[in-house]
């Protein structure tokens, strides 16, 4: 036999920082810092595999010069960051208090907005950061006088408005906490989140506009606080013409004392937010954030990975039902210019995104990979078009990113952006894989595990491997993991959701391939939850909706990301008996998940099956058949053994022939 002779591919670097941007940059300017004040070497120009391992290695050193190098905290010693270190559990910063809205609302370093509202039917308007002072002031004096108190929640039904800011910091101002809804949401998946709460407010919009329609909500809104006793309190956000919402304080008397906001100081841990994420079966899970590891992960994040500071203007399309809203809104902590776009992705043409960082003169664009992949699709050249020199980075997450779109946007955008692809989730409202200034960009690939991080990937042994696609994982503390799921007293599901099988290990359901120079492939979810567009659901809103058609006896629905960077989410019925699947059924099913659940959720194909394979326990084979249509033998996507009738799985394998992978 010949021997081989075949050469290991060479990186595709379109990217790659000078001794001078590197020097230059924030977590340049922190690492020279961090070495002298500890006495590490740690590389000159600054070696990012050297700093990571040194944040991994000494978390409470890491966390400690954060805070300090921040000015979140004033002499911080290491023994008093993170006192307990087990997962779940992990205890940080026991003795300090903190308020995330004080610290986002500092005076500014620059005389930029604070934000810049754009929206699809109007001019931007930019407010200033007394402006954002006075109005924050005002709502969390209006949420005292309405009795609202620490702990107590306020529910948000808004799109990505200033108002959704304004109130979210009015809360956390007092220390009351926060959640949010979009309004694509229908009143089902809305209540599944809100009802959970119990929210004792609500601010709600009467309507959005989305390629170029209005859509009125206010049926919803009744709905909504027809459903919510414990909503004492509606305040009404105008954004549609027409008769206002009955029996509201209306936003403009919530927010009209402009005034200083009397932050709270609160515990480290105190609650700011609860988000959501979806699964199979259930309700969706609400996770709570903290006060004081948000502010601390987002300066890191925002000031170290994407090197966003003082006078950059930084906007990621993002809805309110997403993290990236939240994170978004947080940049306000580096005294950054957030713009806040109100519509659809892509209107009134595809390059949506690229006129508004045109027009907004964006330093930081953050979109989705599926948006950089149809630009590229459709052959776009924003760099032509459009007015991009003051754009210096482009962020891409929800998805991977092929290695062609990485091409795309250097030949088409900008031959010198920092193009960083990153990935993290709601559960803790950052990134675990993401980019560095310090690192070159090599096409289809992340760059590193972010600073504080200890990823991995692992085996189905528990084995760490390089080279091969294994199971995400996190084997120490970060202060951003949940500090608990609402509505889980024992911790049972917080600790069924990401500690299994590993006990004391954060298991993510990414796939994570680590390359042998350290690079990153994230190639999709290892579990069943969906993942379109960059929005993250449940398989149970879907089928919530479609098993209480009569003509449906069984279902299921899959999320398969395609090589060439696409999605494909078909959902497979198995009729009741006589029942036919006609256009007008499908359009039924359609209707049904819009209605239920959001345009999102509608499946982009309804395929007739014989069946639905279960396990022995009743459970829905989701996985199993995704990996199916990515390309995996039968043999070693499923085990017949467990299934309860694998007579029916012989379809599935030849659609999968038929369909995947793609």
């Amino acid at each position: 036999m010949a021997p081989d002779t075949a050469q290991p591919a060479v990186p595709d670097v379109l990217w790659s920082p000078t001794p001078e941007s590197i020097a230059a940059s924030e977590l340049g300017r922190f690492a020279a810092w961090v070495a002298g004040r500890r006495g590490l070497d740690l590389g000159d120009p600054v070696d990012y595999d050297a700093v990571w391992r040194w944040s991994t290695e000494h978390l409470d050193q890491f966390w400690a010069d954060v805070a300090t190098w921040f000015e979140v905290f004033i002499d911080v010693s290491d023994d008093e960051v993170l006192t307990r270190r087990e997962m779940p559990g992990a205890v940080w910063f026991p003795d300090r208090t903190i308020n995330l809205a004080e610290h986002a609302l500092r005076p500014a370093l620059t005389d930029s907005p604070a934000l810049i509202a754009v929206a699809e039917d109007v001019e931007p308007v930019e407010i200033s950061w007394a402006q954002l002072r006075g109005q924050v002031g005002a709502f969390a004096a209006t949420l005292r006088r309405l009795g609202v108190r620490r702990g107590d929640r306020v529910a948000g039904y808004l799109p990505n408005v200033p108002e959704a800011v304004v109130a979210f910091l009015g809360c956390a101002t007092i220390g009351a906490v926060w959640s949010s809804c979009a309004p694509d949401f229908g009143t089902r998946s809305v209540l599944d989140r809100f009802v959970q709460i119990e929210p004792v407010v609500l601010v709600a919009v009467d309507g959005y506009r989305f390629n170029g329609r209005a859509h009125d909500r206010r049926d919803v809104v009744a709905e909504l606080r027809a459903a919510l006793p414990s909503v004492r309190t509606t305040i009404a956000v105008p954004r549609l013409a027409g008769d206002p919402l009955p029996d509201v304080l209306p936003w403009a008397e919530a927010v009209a004392d402009e005034q200083e906001p009397a932050f709270e100081q609160l515990p480290f841990d105190h609650p700011l937010w609860i988000v959501y994420s979806s699964g199979t079966t259930g309700l969706p899970k609400g996770i709570v954030h903290g006060h004081g590891g948000m502010v601390l992960e987002q300066h890191k994040q925002q000031g170290l990975h994407l090197d966003v500071g003082p006078g950059d203007r930084f906007s990621w399309y993002a809805s309110t039902a997403w993290i990236m809203w939240n994170i978004a809104a947080c940049t306000l902590l580096r005294g950054a210019t957030v713009v806040v776009y109100d519509g659809a992705p892509a209107y009134p043409a595809l390059d949506a995104q690229f006129a508004l960082a045109a027009r907004t003169r964006l330093t930081y664009l953050g979109t989705s990979a599926g948006y950089l992949t149809a630009c590229e699709k459709a052959g776009l050249r924003p760099g032509e078009t459009h007015d991009l020199a003051a754009l210096r980075t482009i962020g891409s997450t929800g998805s991977p990113l092929p290695a062609s779109a990485f091409r795309w946007v250097y030949e088409a955008v900008k031959p010198d952006v920092l193009l960083g692809s990153l990935s993290g989730g709601t559960d803790i409202a950052t990134g675990f894989v993401g980019s560095s200034p310090l690192l070159e960009v090599v096409a289809g690939e992340l760059q590193r595990p972010m600073l504080g991080v200890a990823a991995a990937s692992w085996d189905s042994d528990g084995r760490p491997v390089v080279g091969e696609l294994g199971e995400l994982v996190v084997t120490g503390p970060m202060p951003t993991m949940p500090l608990y799921f609402w509505n889980d007293p024992d911790g049972a599901r917080y600790a069924d959701a990401y500690f299994q099988p590993w006990p004391g290990v954060w298991r993510h359901g990414d796939w994570l391939e680590i390359t042998e120079s350290g690079t990153c492939l994230i190639t999709g979810r290892s579990d069943s939850t969906l993942n379109r567009g960059g929005v993250r659901m449940g398989t149970a809103d879907i089928y919530a909706a479609v098993e209480a058609m009569p003509a449906i006896a069984d279902c299921v629905v899959l999320g398969v990301e395609q090589r060439d960077g696409g999605y494909w989410m078909p959902l497979f019925v198995q009729l009741a008996p006589g029942a036919e699947l006609t256009e007008d059924l499908v359009a039924e099913i359609e209707a049904a998940v819009r209605a239920n659940a959001s345009p999102r959720h509608v499946p982009d194909e309804v395929i007739v099956v014989p069946g639905v394979p279960h396990t022995r326990t009743g459970k829905r084979l989701e996985v199993p058949l995704k990996r199916l249509f990515q390309g995996v033998p039968p043999e070693k996507a499923l085990n017949l053994g467990a299934v309860d009738d694998a007579t029916v799985v012989e379809h599935y394998v030849q659609l999968a022939r038929e369909r995947g992978p793609r």
